[in-house]
């Protein structure tokens, strides 16, 4: 008998919601996949939520977009379901991560906020949700992210060497997997692609530089690489994290604004900014690594993955894809896997990762 469970996720990027339907028997493993795409209008409005450059009224504004998103990640569910021919009553429960609007993990009260209604996900699916996994974590002193290092932990390490896992989505994170899986720590290293994508809409009119030949086609520019990697996150020590409200339009403009270069110059001095720092966290934390695994939408930027390749030179770089799972969906099948640790009653932090003061079990459940 199948143990079919469902993660959705939607990133940083906010470009929309990847629904991943997993197969837990025995160990996970990708049945059905797929991308619901957000509207350029609904994409506008998180992104004005997540920077508070919204209406007047704020409360009705975030009320509004919970239950929009939540209607959204029910459809994502529903359109999964479909495409794989399963039906809602083989699927033991959906593990929905939400849309990070705000995340705050630093100062007196740190917070952190993903909305789309899990009470709405379960009304429409008439599956069990479990969500809101990153607060928990932070109750007991965490970042609460990055999450997914637990699940890179379970299905990427190995007894024979040590591996780093880099997940480029709009922020980049690291898990390192120690030979035999021991210790495993990661943090957020900054931008993945979050600032590609501000570049691209800002000089091409597109959400983002396919494929990194406009990336390709510049040059890096050494005085300007050396003033964005002077921004004090990439030097803090772990446990970190990141997002938006850090590495967005209002930094890089701020970072560019003497810079007289040629966009694609910019733009191949941002790639080398995320391959640099990428790189220089696992040589500062993790220099045993013998073989890095790339996941997110950051394995698309042929660029990218060519300048890693660069930097680590005989380690090598490939995709998750070559070790079982294809790239597009590793963060999404974690949340699957979280929300089975949460229904098992097993914790799904790794305080290591995040600075929590111990193992919890995560989220909360919302039956039908």
């Amino acid at each position: 008998m199948n143990e079919f469970l469902i993660g959705l996720m939607s990133g940083t990027s906010a470009d929309g919601i990847d629904a991943a339907l997993v197969d837990f028997t025995p160990a996970p493993q990708l049945h059905s996949s797929h991308f619901l795409a957000y509207t350029p209008d609904l994409r506008e409005r998180i992104l004005q939520v997540a920077a508070a450059s919204y209406s007047s009224d704020p409360v009705d504004a975030m009320g509004t977009l919970d239950r929009e998103l939540g209607e959204w990640f029910a459809r994502a569910a529903e359109e999964l379901m479909q495409k794989a021919g399963i039906d809602a009553s083989r699927v033991r429960a959906i593990g929905s991560h939400g849309q990070t609007v705000r995340h705050r993990p630093g100062g007196r009260h740190p917070f952190t906020l993903q909305i789309a209604d899990p009470n709405l996900i379960a009304a429409r699916s008439g599956i069990t949700v479990v969500a809101d996994f990153r607060r928990r974590d932070m109750a007991y002193g965490g970042q609460g992210a990055p999450l997914v290092p637990a699940f890179h932990r379970a299905v990427f390490a190995s007894p024979h060497e040590s591996r780093a896992i880099v997940n480029i989505g709009g922020i980049a994170n690291v898990t390192v997997l120690p030979e035999g899986g021991q210790r495993v720590t990661g943090f957020d290293t900054g931008p993945g692609n979050v600032l590609l994508d501000i570049w691209s809409s800002m000089n091409l009119n597109a959400p983002h530089d396919d494929g990194g030949e406009y990336a390709a086609s510049g040059h890096l520019d050494p005085e300007l690489l050396h003033v964005l990697l002077a921004d004090a996150y990439f030097a803090a020590p772990p446990p970190k994290s990141t997002g938006r409200e850090h590495f967005n339009a209002v930094w890089l403009e701020r970072q560019v604004h003497n810079a007289r270069l040629a966009a694609a110059d910019v733009m191949a001095t941002l790639v080398e900014l995320t391959a640099q720092t990428i790189h220089d966290a696992i040589a500062r934390h993790a220099s045993g690594t013998a073989r890095v695994l790339v996941c997110g939408g950051g394995t698309h930027n042929r660029h990218l993955m060519q300048r890693l390749r660069f930097l680590f030179g005989n380690v090598p770089v490939e995709s998750t894809e070559k070790y079982g799972i294809h790239p597009d969906w590793v963060e999404a099948m974690a949340f699957a896997w979280l929300a089975r640790e949460t229904l098992s009653g097993r914790p799904g932090n790794l305080p290591d990762v995040t600075g929590a003061s111990q193992a919890s079990v995560l989220g909360a459940i919302y039956p039908v």
